[in-house]
């Protein structure tokens, strides 16, 4: 989920350590950088995308930085007491490169210039440090692809961090012109102050569609360098009903300093049930890491204190997918129940191929806590909307769900359930039934 989105410039000036008084001329650019900050702290994202203008740029892909962790420092700029540290978010970056495949969007993952932070992206972070700190990072790049590619880019971004389930803030970290001044470090051209006259209109105004459709010439004439991360942010944020506000804006210095915020009026979305986020979890753990999810903290005490069997049962497109289950508990708690028998389910049910990392946010899951047995004469005793069954001889079991699609009547459940434990219908069997505690997405 995106929390909110950002414009934040990167003057190094900014800062007091390399303005040395300079950076008062700029004092609304450094009070809405902390104000920024600050609300990304009270946000506590669990990631923080920042799409950089000076992160390596590519002709015909979007940059992604693919490393354990990285590091920066201004010792470009003359101070050798500035240096930051973060840690990439290996997992959120697996899922944009799965969204990218799906999309046909060129998005090279790579080290290089991985684990050193451009000044784009670093100061941004030296405030949001201030603040906070329990967040990883994912940094892009843009490219030299149109205004189109980069909001389709903006969109694979934005269902990323849906399918991470991570809280996520984006950040498109870019300058205005750099021609607004005959005294600024590039002189002045007439297109600076009206490109930055449109782009802080666009800012404040929320009407992100209009960067994509910028005069090309007045593009060039004003010499920006952030408008292909900000047409990206459009992308992240398209579809979405979101309040928009200008929070600063300064050229003092010849060029064009935004900070702006977006902000996403997300509708309240119920808590998921404990029992599907615990097999939901499980499975994503898996398929992606390889490693078996240890039992999380917080979850309701009768997961953690009861036994049972559980089923777990996997969906795709309103198809089956995969359902493996216990009879009788074989693990410690009803959720270590469900984390081995959801990864079976995903993994091991010879009905199907093991599910795939592609195909996890189109998976539907239900899960069914077995109560007790209780042993019956005959199908007469039967009801297939309220109770499974079981039936039995020696060593041979099979077992049927109630309230399954296509089941209408007792005898069509016993058929099925004879069937699945290889048992002849016409010598002698057990016949036991029982209730379920049936979790599923409403």
């Amino acid at each position: 989920m995106i929390l909110k989105a950002y414009v934040l410039p990167h003057p190094p000036i900014v800062l007091p350590e390399i303005g040395r008084g300079e950076e008062k001329k700029i004092k609304d650019t450094a009070a809405a950088f902390h104000r920024a900050a600050r609300e990304i702290a009270e946000l506590e994202p669990d990631s923080i995308i920042i799409c950089s203008s000076h992160s390596p740029l590519l002709r015909s892909a979007f940059y992604a930085a693919n490393a354990g962790s990285a590091e920066g420092t201004m010792r470009a700029f003359g101070v050798d007491s500035i240096h930051e540290k973060v840690s990439y978010d290996g997992q959120l970056l697996q899922i944009l490169q799965e969204v990218s495949q799906e999309r046909d969007i060129a998005l090279e993952a790579t080290s290089f210039e991985a684990q050193t932070l451009d000044h784009g992206t670093l100061l941004p972070l030296i405030f949001i440090h201030k603040y906070y700190q329990n967040f990883k990072l994912l940094r892009l790049g843009m490219s030299l692809l149109g205004p189109e590619e980069h909001f389709s880019f903006g969109q694979a971004v934005a269902e990323a961090a849906r399918r991470s389930n991570k809280r996520t803030v984006f950040i498109a970290s870019g300058d205005l012109s750099h021609v607004l001044k005959a005294d600024g470090p590039y002189g002045f051209r007439e297109e600076g102050p009206q490109l930055d006259h449109e782009l802080t209109g666009i800012f404040a105004g929320g009407d992100l569609g209009r960067l994509l459709h910028l005069d090309s010439n007045l593009v060039a004439g004003a010499q920006e360098c952030g408008l292909r991360t900000f047409q990206i942010m459009a992308g992240v944020l398209a579809g979405s009903d979101f309040d928009s506000e200008l929070y600063s804006y300064e050229g003092t210095f010849g060029v064009g300093y935004a900070v702006a915020a977006f902000s996403p009026k997300n509708k309240a979305v119920p808590a998921e049930d404990p029992y599907i986020k615990l097999a939901r979890t499980s499975v994503e753990t898996y398929i992606r890491e390889g490693e078996l999810l240890p039992t999380p903290q917080g979850l309701p005490d009768e997961m953690l204190q009861q036994q049972s069997g559980v089923f777990v049962t996997l969906y795709k497109d309103n198809n089956l997918r995969g359902c493996i289950g216990t009879i009788e508990p074989a693990r410690a708690n009803i959720a270590e129940e469900i984390i081995h028998n959801a990864v079976s389910a995903a993994k091991y049910d010879p009905r199907f191929p093991s599910v795939q990392s592609s195909e996890l946010d189109r998976l539907v899951y239900s899960v069914d806590i077995l109560g007790e047995k209780e042993e019956v004469a005959s199908a007469d005793a039967l009801d297939p909307d309220r109770y499974g069954v079981i039936v039995s001889s020696g060593k041979r079991r099979g077992l049927l769900l109630p309230r399954l699609e296509g089941v209408s009547t007792a005898e069509d459940q016993l058929a099925i359930a004879l069937i699945k434990a290889g048992l002849d219908p016409d010598k002698a069997f057990k016949i036991e039934r029982f209730e379920v505690q049936r979790h599923e997405r409403e």
